[in-house]
């Protein structure tokens, strides 16, 4: 009970004293200072005006041409809109055919998120009420995009953690098959994922890092799959101890001391691979990584030190209407997953090259992968800036909603610009107004904003203006679209490997067997080229999604090499235990897997469940993620854990465990 207090009262201390988080208009940026996009926006803050971001007004009347009253009332509302935003209105600008006309309304780009929405909803408003009947406007531009964007997030937190608690609720109450044992783990699991968000906004705001809803979201689901994976784990193991002991709290002693170095082995690898975040270039990858580590540290907390006070105040009247008693039989001995054990185990040769060779073809959907989403392909919904980019397209060049700057002196702007018309598929390239030192020059580009070939033009006419002046930049939205996918190249080059030696010393310390690491790492990877593979031949031809997000097959990496090990611990681990005492290595993994098979089953149904709910929030990036780890997961649990690493276990035999003093343990009747 003291125990219990104490963990309520500093909870309810986080709860109410951490600070708010930090709020800024670069919480989605994935940009590198040192990139030459983000280089090129930092020169131009010199210019006045230079932090400007357009927001243009894409006026039409349904495919007809606009008349001269609807010119005439543009024309008034350009007035008003100066007058309202205190900047100056360009246009109206028809089109050839007549069909549409633009407004450029010129926006302050260092704004926090929350005031550009503000302004945006105040321009679309405003836009609305300037209009005669029959025509049509809508807002894009790079402030409009963001706006849309940030939209998606509104109530996003209330929203996923409703839709995340009563998935949880459900399996819960499947799994323990009792009215009132899953109220414990999920009240724990929900006010440390609470506490969690509250430690990632204050360390946001001592860090001075941005964040928004998608990086508060991957982070709660984080904490209630990793959370409740823990709590599942201890929970299982306190009902078997519950069989030898009397007293309930001597009872959960043990199944804190069996499972706890197994939980912590885990969290402690799904940590450090968070953490190794911290290595990449890319902002937003930064932050998941120390937001995930800092929720996973609180769920690891909250599973060890609150849930096993929790658990053990009511007793065993808690698992009623099954209720474990002294003396009584394990039911695991004839359960599903010890029959699967003995099966898999007959053959384990067949058995492992088979479950090998079905990962390696489902890892072969990789081959044609590609990353890199269009501006109109990020969201799930078409909001009203992609909408408006559409009706733009269709009558103006497709990047005019979104030009391209390149950054270059005075004394070279004209020749830059001669030299950035000339690049194939640029429509046209402009000087603008200079500041002493640096001149810039507005590109247009034939070519959809994000799209590959607007990133190749943006390649070419990097080429190109660097001929003339090799100092010049080029930024914009397709330039900073270039450099995020560089960067994301660069990262998983950087990150992979780290990854993979921490998930590897993690093994070596729990289980002292370079054998059984190598093996057990080797298995995760080939699991999550499988789940990329499969996950992509989805996306591409199910879905229709012409890419991946650029930060989906990192974070993807992450989360399945660091949480699906997790499973290969927690079979392992418990075989690790039976070895000892039987010195057989197939019993032993045939006894480990058919005690914690149902609660790793059950585990990685509840977090694969868990990461499908990202697909709330209408981002593709979210659904990507979620569609890939809840599969890789149930790859993980089901074909690896149950099938493949069992059978590895008995094809080695005692070698497995080599070079540990399993290896030579002598075999002991049971």
């Amino acid at each position: 009970m003291a125990v219990l207090l104490l963990g309520l009262l500093l909870a309810a201390a986080v709860l109410i004293l951490a600070p708010g988080p930090e709020q800024g208009s670069d919480a989605s940026v994935n940009l590198p200072d040192s990139a030459d996009s983000a280089q090129a926006q930092a020169r131009l803050s010199t210019v006045p005006g230079g932090d400007d971001a357009p927001a243009i007004v894409v006026v039409a009347r349904g495919g007809d041409r606009l008349t001269g009253d609807d010119l005439a009332a543009l024309d008034r509302l350009r007035t008003t809109l100066a007058r309202a935003f205190g900047t100056t209105v360009t246009g109206p600008v028809p089109s050839s055919d007549g069909s549409v006309a633009l407004l450029t309304v010129p926006l302050r780009g260092d704004v926090s998120t929350e005031q550009n929405a503000d302004r945006i909803e105040t321009l679309r408003s405003a836009v609305d009420r300037g209009l005669p009947d029959g025509v049509d406007a809508e807002v894009t531009g790079a402030p409009a995009v963001q706006a849309d964007l940030g939209a998606v997030f509104e109530g996003a937190d209330v929203r996923l953690l409703l839709v995340t608690a009563a998935v949880v609720a459900l399996l819960l109450v499947v799994t323990y098959r009792s009215p009132l044992l899953w109220l414990v783990p999920l009240a724990v699991v929900g006010l440390g994922d609470r506490v969690a968000a509250k430690v990632v906004e204050a360390i946001s705001h001592w860090a001075q890092l941005p964040i928004d809803g998608s990086t508060t979201g991957i982070t709660s689901v984080l904490v209630f799959g990793a959370g409740t994976n823990y709590a599942l784990l201890l929970i299982a193991r306190y009902r078997e101890e519950l069989r030898s002991h009397e007293d309930r709290r001597e009872a959960m002693r043990q199944a804190v001391g069996a499972a706890g170095p197994a939980i912590l082995s885990s969290s402690g690898t799904v940590v450090l691979g968070l953490l190794a975040l911290l290595l990449a270039d890319a902002p937003f990858v930064n932050r998941i990584g120390l937001a995930g580590a800092a929720g996973i540290v609180v769920a690891v907390l909250f599973a060890l030190v609150v849930l096993p006070a929790a658990m053990s105040i009511p007793g065993r009247w808690l698992f009623w209407p099954f209720v474990p008693r002294v003396g009584d039989s394990d039911p695991t001995k004839r359960g599903l997953w010890r029959r699967v054990g003995r099966r898999v185990t007959r053959r384990p040769a067949l058995v492992t090259v088979g479950g090998l060779v079905v990962l390696a073809l489902m890892a072969l959907g990789t081959l044609g992968l590609r990353t890199g989403l269009g501006q109109d392909e990020q969201f799930l919904d078409t909001p009203e800036s992609i909408t408006a980019q559409q009706t733009l397209a269709s009558a103006f060049p497709a990047g005019a909603s979104s030009p391209t700057t390149v950054v270059t002196s005075p004394r070279l702007a004209e020749q830059v610009a001669r030299a950035a018309a000339d690049v194939p598929d640029v429509q046209s390239a402009d000087v603008g107004r200079p500041s002493a030192t640096v001149a810039p020059v507005s590109v247009v580009l034939s070519d959809p904003p994000g799209s590959d070939a607007a990133l190749g033009t943006i390649e070419r006419l990097r080429a190109a203006v660097q001929e003339v002046d090799p100092d010049a930049l080029v930024g914009g939205q397709d330039a900073q679209a270039l450099d995020e996918a560089t960067t994301a190249q660069r990262d998983r080059t950087v990150v992979v490997p780290v990854v993979l030696v921490v998930v590897l010393g993690m093994l070596l310390l729990l289980l002292r067997s370079v054998v059984a690491a190598v093996l057990l790492v080797a298995t995760t990877v080939l699991s999550y080229l499988s789940a990329l593979g499969v996950g992509w031949l989805v996306f591409d031809h199910a879905l229709g999604w012409s890419a991946m997000d650029v930060s989906t097959p990192l974070l993807a990496f992450i989360f399945l090499v660091a949480l699906g090990v997790d499973y290969n611990i927690f079979l392992t681990a418990r075989a690790r235990e039976e070895m000892r005492a039987s010195g057989d290595a197939t019993s032993s993994v045939v006894t480990a897997l058919g005690v914690t098979g149902g609660v790793i089953t059950s585990a990685g149904i509840l977090l694969a469940a868990v990461f499908a709910v990202l697909g709330v929030l209408p981002l593709v990036l979210l659904a990507q993620l979620g569609v890939l780890v809840g599969f890789g997961v149930l790859l993980d649990t089901v074909l690896v854990r149950g099938v493949v690493t069992p059978a590895l276990v008995a094809w080695c035999g005692r070698r497995f465990w080599w070079p540990s003093r399993l290896a030579h343990v002598p075999r002991r009747a049971r």
